[in-house]
């Protein structure tokens, strides 16, 4: 999303995190700014029972926690690395500094985290009050959307991802799927899904 050369030039470093491995959680004062240089990052929450609620994830060039900085409140949520990662941090006064200094920076940005609001307001209308196959296929036709993918798109989240995405129990999202495998709403081929 920004240019490495850039952060680098404000005094970024890189940080690297095994999968598993936290990198703040819920509560937290914003440090840093980060993005993503390889792996894999996800936002999450757990309920008073444990269940996990993914919030976002986030791959190669995407950065993530800014909403807190540019906020100035604590994260609403934990992250963690899905797997192996490697992050690119810059401090937050220095990544004020970069965007004072760099509007085109600040209006990209202000698109992405409206992208964000965007998807979280579409979960938000399609979890609620409507039955497991159509939150699936709405959140998978979303995916699919906003991936720019022309013709058959691979959805590349285990079923354990999507289920947390959505608000729904594991077993749920397996059955469903198979109902809308069933019905020829989407495809499933050695346990990939396709739209």
């Amino acid at each position: 999303m920004i240019d490495e050369t850039i952060l680098r030039e404000y005094g970024a470093v890189e940080k690297q995190l095994v999968k598993g491995e936290i990198l703040f959680v819920e509560g937290d004062t914003p440090v840093y700014y980060y993005q993503v240089l390889s792996g894999i990052m996800k936002m999450n929450n757990y309920n008073e029972n444990g269940n996990e609620t993914i919030q976002a994830i986030f791959t190669k060039g995407q950065s993530f926690g800014e909403p807190a900085i540019f906020g100035d409140f604590p994260f609403p949520a934990n992250a963690e690395a899905v797997e192996n990662t490697c992050l690119i941090c810059l401090e937050k006064k220095r990544f004020i500094e970069m965007l004072k200094e760099h509007a085109v920076i600040c209006i990209e940005l202000l698109r992405v985290i409206s992208k964000r609001l965007q998807f979280k307001a579409m979960i938000a209308k399609e979890i609620s009050g409507h039955e497991a196959e159509h939150r699936i296929l709405a959140f998978l036709n979303y995916l699919k959307t906003n991936s720019g993918t022309q013709g058959e798109f691979q959805v590349n989240l285990t079923r354990q991802t999507i289920a947390g995405f959505i608000g729904l129990r594991v077993e749920t999202v397996i059955r469903a799927i198979g109902e809308l495998k069933r019905k020829g709403e989407i495809k499933v081929r050695n346990r990939k899904i396709y739209l």
